[in-house]
């Protein structure tokens, strides 16, 4: 499927004469066109350009860190639903504003994902004034965080590319150097890199600097596209092309034109299908399958790999070829054991943005854990970093060594292992019974005088954790 081309919400399209835009880009995803139309025109008459899709992943091309603006998503969605969009949107940038749109029976996973970071939850059916009064607030909400970020950004010092991919070493400091140069060339090129080293966030970060920076960027998994399916996903098709094909479809690599192509694992990208991308690296122009028409295709195109691709090629696995296209300039990302300076700064920064996305008060990290970090392995690198600040900010165990072996790196004393793991329960309780008292203080075999002073002890409110009808 494609977006809309009477709603596609490109500038122009339906600003009258004289209005004024708002600031920031609204993105609505559902699968329904009637949904998607109605929906615009009401934004339209009220003075918003809303931009409509009808795939998650056409949403997700649009997401850089940084992304001004806010999205809608309806929950239920054919392939990725909203609640895995919403994940993948704050692992890019954990304070875009997402809001859900939700059925009478999701709202219990509404609210949780309210928890997780979702910025608020609308349920069906809405009014439309009612749902364009929360993206306004919203977009408000969005120009403000940004707003905070600059001056932050500034006061530090630093600029928008080291708050994204952040480090004082001088590998970092280097590697940096080499995106806004890369950035700026505008040529293709190959990032290596561990998993975990922020490959995404690197491809990302080098469109978002260029200038294709207002054009889509279209991210391609390779390892994850079935390779029977792999030609028709990145050329598209036409009507009969094959049996099934029903009706016409836009490849991801026509959906990019003028933007970035990222793929992502190029290793895997199957041997018989890799001389026809070369084709296509060298004339930069598609046929979809069951065509003979050619289409022009002016995008870059980012190849990153978490192996040492001229091993693959003296293996018979990559054409040499194609990866002599690809790297006519190679970034390679360090692994976090290579700049082990970095990892306090980075962790106590990823411990406060855990904390902001669960609505929990950041908890002051213990310099005993700062100072034992560097020595630990880190074979996930930067990703295993987060899972165990995010661990951390929740109050749970770090590294599962078990409290004993928390507390001597945390520094905490038996009585407060015992306090966070006593609020991590009552919080679960509270949670799994929508804020109802009763069943809480029962299930756990205490009095509700009991209940009530531990929630006080502990800053839980009933309040964060009921049903919302």
């Amino acid at each position: 499927m494609t977006t809309d081309p009477a709603i596609s919400g490109h500038p122009g399209n339906s600003q009258q004469a004289g209005r004024q835009p708002a600031e920031g880009r609204l993105l609505f995803l559902d699968d329904e066109e009637d949904i998607r139309i109605a929906t615009r025109q009401a934004f339209d008459l009220d003075g918003l350009d809303l931009e409509c899709f009808d795939t998650a992943e056409k949403i997700l091309a649009e997401i850089t860190p940084g992304f001004s603006g806010v999205i809608i998503t309806d929950i239920r969605m054919p392939g990725m639903d909203g609640i895995s969009l919403l994940g993948r949107v704050l692992e890019i940038d954990p304070d875009v504003p997402v809001i859900l749109v939700t059925g009478h029976g999701d709202i219990q996973l509404a609210v949780e994902a309210m928890r997780s970071g979702a910025y608020d939850f609308i349920e069906k059916p809405f009014t439309t004034a009612h749902l364009i009064a929360v993206a306004r607030k919203a977009l408000e909400k969005r120009a403000l965080t940004l707003e905070v970020r600059r001056l932050r950004s500034g006061a530090r010092g630093t600029d928008e590319l080291e708050a994204i991919l952040p480090g004082r070493s001088e590998i970092m400091r280097e590697t940096r150097k080499q995106i806004r140069a890369a950035a700026q060339a505008g040529m293709d090129l190959l990032i290596v890199g561990e998993t975990g080293t922020g490959k995404d966030l690197t491809a990302r970060a080098i469109h978002r600097f260029s200038e294709r920076a207002e054009r889509p960027f279209v991210s391609i998994n390779c390892g994850a596209i079935p390779a029977d399916h792999f030609e028709s996903e990145l050329f598209g098709h036409e009507v009969g092309a094959f049996p099934g094909a029903l009706r016409a479809r836009y490849g991801r690599l026509e959906h990019a034109r003028g933007g970035t192509v990222f793929l992502d694992e190029v290793e895997s990208m199957p041997f018989e299908l890799q001389i026809k991308f070369l084709q296509v690296l060298q004339d930069r122009s598609i046929s979809r399958l069951g065509s003979n028409e050619t289409i022009e295709l002016d995008v870059r195109f980012i190849a990153a790999s978490k192996v040492d691709l001229a091993k693959e090629v003296a293996a018979g696995r990559f054409r040499q070829d194609l990866l002599f296209r690809l790297n006519a300039m190679t970034i390679r990302l360090p692994e976090l054991a290579a700049r082990p300076g970095d990892i306090p700064l980075l962790f106590s920064g990823l411990v406060v943005e855990a904390a902001n996305r669960h609505h929990v008060e950041p908890r002051a990290v213990p310099p005993a854990l700062l100072a034992g970090l560097p020595s630990r392995p880190w074979p996930g690198n930067v990703r295993e970093l987060k899972n165990v600040a995010e661990r951390f900010a929740l109050g749970l165990d770090l590294f599962g060594e078990g409290a004993a072996a928390l507390g001597e790196i945390t520094g905490d004393t038996l009585a407060e292992q015992m306090a966070r793991h006593e609020r991590k329960l009552i919080a679960s309780s509270l949670a799994a019974h929508g804020g109802s008292l009763k069943p809480v203080y029962e299930s756990l075999g205490i009095s509700r005088k009991s209940l009530y002073e531990k929630m006080q002890r502990h800053g839980l409110s009933r309040e964060d954790y009921l049903d919302k009808e």
